[in-house]
């Protein structure tokens, strides 16, 4: 058995066209929208390059029919996404921030049957795990509308594929993007079969949301765990967090599958966030979600790429998630790790200590 792996060109095809970051305005000059293919394209070329891609499965991608979204989304947001895609000049997902191009729902059905097709290769035992590197992202997608760079949610609609048709029943998430995963919560959050757990950096994005005490609504009250990490906290503050509350709240869960929501703006390159990790930390995480996944649900753990927005630093992350999965070492070494990794805030703080500790005692750990 291996890992199995998803790419496609089309997915650096998704165009978010100008903006300053993420920005349109009369003062603004334009530049590259910050979402835009280079991380991503990139993150697939290092794993062409470093030669592991051929001990990977690439798996054969299939595309998200309207059924499959509307297990998720309402009908009117996949209707107006389908309108504005006809238009040569393409529409925004929902929140004015996030600009798609002509045809883009098309692409962004494509990225919600990539993580489909990586859920479905690890279930039928095609491969022990998975990694799928698709675009656009998708956590941020609430039912109603698409937002933060994502026009459907990837995951949840990858989840709610798994239940309808592949007999999953309870499925846990795990979220390390630094922004909240609001959009899977959303999506979720009566729902007490689906565990979703978001590690990102308080109050960054959405504003608002993401809190402590969000725990989920109805039924699904206490399915929802938020750890709003303060901006600054480095491997440290994560590898504390993973031992204190994700590891034992997914092990009390039992789920039938471990999901990943990975982004990795999360590092201490990224434009968008204000977070330390560094190659290694996401190596860390992955290793213990692995183990834990071997114990719990027979080793099925599925990842699918969010946000990530440096060029430069993202497929050194990628690659180590990739590395870790698969268990073959490239001997690419992460040029900047060096210089990041003993930076004072790498170290767990009393302040971060403190906030687990909060969310352990809310949920009971």
């Amino acid at each position: 058995m291996a890992t199995g792996w998803v790419w496609h060109e089309r997915f650096g095809w998704h165009d978010t066209g100008t903006a300053g970051g993420f920005l349109r305005g009369e003062f603004i000059q334009p530049l590259q929208h910050v979402e835009s293919p280079e991380s991503k394209a990139r993150f697939a070329s290092l794993v062409e390059v470093s030669g592991i891609a051929k001990a990977l499965k690439r798996i054969e991608i299939m595309q998200a029919t309207e059924e499959d979204i509307l297990r998720v989304h309402t009908s009117e947001h996949l209707e107006k996404m389908k309108a504005l895609s006809t238009d040569i000049r393409g529409g925004d997902m929902g929140d004015g921030v996030s600009p798609f191009g002509f045809a883009g729902v098309d692409l962004a059905r494509l990225a919600a049957g990539g993580t489909m097709s990586v859920l479905r290769a690890v279930v039928e035992k095609e491969v022990d795990n998975a990694y799928a590197l698709v675009r656009p992202p998708g956590h941020h997608a609430r039912p109603e509308t698409g937002m933060g760079f994502c026009m459907f949610a990837n995951v949840a609609i990858a989840i709610a594929y798994g239940r309808a048709k592949l007999g999953l029943g309870r499925v846990a998430v795990v979220d390390w993007d630094v922004h909240h995963g609001n959009g899977t919560e959303a999506c979720f959050e009566e729902d007490p079969d689906v565990l979703t757990i978001s590690l990102h950096q308080d109050g960054n994005f959405p504003p608002h949301t993401g809190k402590v005490a969000d725990r989920g609504t109805g039924a699904g009250k206490g399915a929802a765990i938020n750890i709003p990490l303060p901006a600054g906290s480095g491997e440290g503050a994560y590898l504390h967090a993973f031992e204190r509350v994700v590891l034992p709240a997914i092990e009390r869960f039992k789920p039938d599958v471990i999901m990943v929501a990975s982004g990795f703006d999360s590092s201490n390159a990224d434009p968008l966030g204000r977070m330390m990790l560094v190659s290694n930390s996401y190596a860390k995480m992955t290793r213990r979600l692995m183990d834990l996944a071997d114990s719990l649900c027979g080793g099925r753990l599925v990842i699918s790429h969010e946000g990530g927005y440096s060029p430069f630093y993202v497929p050194f992350c990628g690659l180590a998630v990739v590395e870790t999965l698969s268990g073959v070492k490239t001997g690419v070494q992460d040029p900047y790790q060096e210089y990041w990794k003993d930076l004072p805030g790498q170290t767990l703080q009393e302040n971060q200590k403190a906030l687990v500790a909060q969310v352990a005692e809310a949920c009971g750990l």
